[in-house]
């Protein structure tokens, strides 16, 4: 059922993933081919807003920070997931790897590596306060259209 607080929880957080996104691409090594990067993380950003913390907004203030910066954390893994498979199918395609097992550990060595440029400053303030930020918007628009 749709709800205020799932759209602007969804629209939130895809709008902060974006700019994530966007931040990151700062700290990747040059020559990288970013392609539609910034767009597939804002996809997850409102897939995660309107499943995660929209259903959840309608509690205390507290819970509602909490809750927000739970989705910045399940939204940084399903980010890190994707791009990490996306990566791991590209190389195994061109014959990197000896075999399926082979590929999926490379693929929890490709999930670190790129979770370490969540790590930097910019970006973990970014989707710490925008989570905590996000969370208070949606229990914000809980109180007021529901």
């Amino acid at each position: 059922m749709p709800t205020a607080a799932k759209l602007v929880a969804a629209l939130w957080f895809a709008l902060l993933a974006w700019f994530a996104a966007e931040l990151v691409k700062h700290h990747l090594p040059e020559g990288t081919r970013f392609g539609v990067f910034s767009l597939i993380a804002g996809a997850f950003g409102l897939l995660t807003g309107w499943l995660f913390l929209g259903k959840r907004a309608g509690d205390t203030m507290r819970a509602a920070w909490g809750f927000g910066f739970s989705t910045s954390l399940i939204l940084a893994f399903w980010c890190v997931f994707y791009f990490a498979f996306e990566t791991m199918i590209h190389r195994s395609l061109d014959g990197r790897y000896r075999g399926p097992t082979a590929a999926l550990l490379a693929m929890v060595d490709l999930m670190r590596d790129f979770a370490l440029y969540l790590l930097k400053p910019d970006v973990l303030f970014v989707l710490v306060a925008g989570g905590v930020f996000g969370g208070w918007l949606a229990e914000k628009a809980a109180r007021k259209w529901s």
